[in-house]
């Protein structure tokens, strides 16, 4: 279902003279990385390894790839134009090839008059599509354009809604496309308008709201916990695209000055158990937001983004809290 492009990466590969390549995929296409180096290979002649670590998006491009081989392919995320400048780094986005204009003309009823179009990488390709159908029934479309983060019209991160907070004034409701609740949870919680995923696969249509809601239950139990806190870990990603120094230097100096400890740990890679023993009460991410909305339960410690970390402290208030970006 996915084009992996096997000819444009060998091309790549040949024109540029590379004896050897690495490919990183995301968890999705596991099983699949033994095929993609077979075919490579095969087709090349280089030796291909594939890197092992994890992978959640173009954030996690190895620095260190030239240990291991002189160029690197990365399938299934776009580049992030603010953050990758690597001629030896090839981006597959593994579009999705689907005719979605069907499935899209069933489920229009159920959308308001104005909707806001978002997708994933893989199926930002059928926005065009979406648009088309939905325009024909009458309705009134918007596809925003994200910041310098975003390489589409229409892309959304689960770091960045750019896109969408560039049209939530003109939009009744959002229309994400694409699979899981990962992507269109994060537009529902930083727009506040109603946001229904559409399943390009099974045509599914379903409503955002009750899984952001659970969401914010969670994410105020957890500012809570923390308000009676006296010592904060402030997390920082080394990740290229999710380090944020200066956003943790600032939450730092901002609990410093309300009267409380903090302390700066630099990770590549944040776990429960990376972090289970160093002896304090919250920790305060500035890695990927997501670890905190979406993974809390799994650590033993209140972990809080950085608006978060503010209420907690008390120098932000729970009304004005906002949803955690990375921003381009």
């Amino acid at each position: 279902m996915f084009d992996l492009c096997l000819d444009k990466a060998a091309e790549w590969i040949l024109s540029k003279g590379f004896t050897s390549v690495a490919i990183q995929v995301p968890e999705g296409l596991r099983m699949t990385a033994s095929d993609i180096a077979d075919q490579l290979s095969s087709r090349t002649n280089v030796n291909v390894t594939i890197t092992g670590d994890p992978c959640y998006g173009a954030c996690d491009v190895p620095v260190n790839y030239k240990d291991i081989a002189e160029g690197l392919i990365h399938f299934g995320h776009s580049p992030i134009p603010s953050v990758t400048n690597d001629d030896d780094i090839l981006f597959i986005e593994a579009f999705a090839a689907a005719d979605i204009r069907s499935g899209i003309s069933k489920i229009a009823d159920r959308l308001p008059e104005r909707i806001g179009l978002l997708a994933s990488v893989q199926y930002v390709n059928m926005l065009k599509d979406a648009k088309d159908v939905l325009e024909g029934l009458r309705k009134i479309v918007f596809i925003g354009k994200g910041d310098a983060r975003m390489r589409y019209d229409g892309q959304i991160l689960g770091c960045n809604c750019s896109a969408a907070e560039s049209v939530k004034d003109d939009a009744d409701c959002f229309l994400y496309i694409g699979e899981g609740d990962f992507h269109p949870l994060a537009a529902a919680l930083c727009t506040d308008k109603e946001v229904m995923a559409f399943d390009p696969v099974t045509n599914e249509l379903r409503s955002m709201n009750d899984v952001r809601d659970r969401i914010i239950r969670k994410r105020f139990a957890a500012i809570e916990s923390a308000k009676n806190a006296f010592t904060f870990l402030v997390i920082v990603s080394s990740k290229a695209g999710q380090r944020r120094d200066a956003a943790a230097d600032g939450i730092i100096k901002k609990i410093t000055s309300a009267g409380k400890k903090a302390y700066k740990v630099v990770m590549n890679e944040i776990t429960p158990d990376s972090l289970l023993s160093y002896k304090v009460d919250v920790y305060v991410n500035t890695a990927c937001p997501r670890l905190a909305t979406d993974d809390s339960l799994r650590y033993g410690r209140p972990i809080l983004t950085i608006p978060e970390a503010e209420i907690a402290i008390g120098v932000r208030e729970w009304d004005d809290n906002e949803f955690d970006q990375i921003r381009g």
